[in-house]
């Protein structure tokens, strides 16, 4: 199996590479956390999806510190590898989206595998879960996973964050509602980014926080979708970006694949906004105490 981290982007609220900002005691990142639950929960292979002007800071840190546990690549999100007779405009500087990154590895991994964002501790739980998925999963299988967290281990006490609201019938995804999400005086409520009604939902809800598991056959899907989308944005293509909840979803409603929804209990951490990361060193701070990891890391 393979981990996949999407680490092309730039946090735009945040500043800077989120992805090497250290959270832990021996300049440890977030990145770090998830390749060593990848590693314990199976996974002998990790594909770092990066810009070409961020490789040699990646293998300088990060990759340096892993590899000697891990298989390790790198795919490049490269503004020019688009489909022909699509020009990139000239202006255009942010990557084109998740389901773009993912293709980004399609000729790197050829095993079943999981997704994650760079900058997100997803915790043990969430790895061991789609690990176990994965392992039993046929490759030649459409069907995918989506980790499922439940919306009150998701939020931050810093403002509104953006939750894909999880509609689930005998455990298979039925809709995707991506939504603006916030918390006040104990209740939260979901405004979905589509302009539609805001609603309340319980801390049970599930949502997803961008942790997918899949087989190699949704490379063909993923090339399909991107080719048909930059055809219908042509007049939008210095910002259009295309996002894998969107593409999936697509397909859900073509009954192309099926999404199995995999709860878990563990508890997602993010860098939403710069005043989060002091809440990350302590919550990180608080599972070294109780021995979930080692202090020195890679050094055990």
């Amino acid at each position: 199996m393979t981990l996949v981290i999407m680490a092309a982007g730039m946090g735009s609220r945040y500043g800077g590479l989120k992805q090497i900002d250290a959270v832990g005691p021996n300049g440890e990142f977030i990145i770090d956390y998830s390749v060593y639950d990848a590693i314990k929960a199976g996974f002998d292979k990790v594909v770092f999806i990066i810009k070409r002007e961020n490789e040699e800071i990646f293998k300088e840190t990060i990759g340096k510190r892993v590899e000697k546990y891990i298989d390790v690549k790198y795919a490049f999100q490269d503004l020019d590898n688009i489909p022909e007779g699509i020009e990139v405009p000239s202006d255009r500087v942010k990557p084109w989206g998740t389901t773009h990154a993912i293709l980004a590895c399609k000729d790197i991994v050829k095993e079943n595998f999981a997704i994650i964002n760079a900058d997100d501790f997803y915790g043990f739980d969430a790895y061991k879960t789609v690990s176990e998925f994965l392992n039993n999963l046929d490759s030649n299988s459409f069907n995918i996973g989506l980790v499922g967290y439940r919306v009150e281990n998701t939020l931050t006490e810093n403002g509104s964050v953006k939750r894909g609201i999880c509609e689930v019938e005998d455990k298979y995804l039925t809709k995707l509602i991506e939504s603006q999400v916030s918390r006040e005086n104990g209740i939260i409520n979901a405004k979905p980014l589509d302009g539609s009604q805001s609603f309340v939902i319980s801390n049970n809800q599930l949502v997803s926080m961008n942790m997918l598991g899949f087989t190699p056959k949704i490379f063909d899907l993923l090339e399909e979708d991107f080719k048909e989308y930059l055809n219908e944005n042509r007049e939008n293509l210095s910002k259009c970006e295309r996002l894998i909840p969107d593409t999936v979803y697509k397909y859900i409603k073509q009954n192309k694949v099926k999404v199995e929804v995999l709860d878990t209990t563990s508890t997602w951490y993010g860098v939403t906004y710069k005043e989060d990361r002091p809440m990350i060193i302590s919550s990180i701070n608080k599972l070294l105490d109780d021995e979930v990891y080692p202090r020195d890391l890679w050094n055990k």
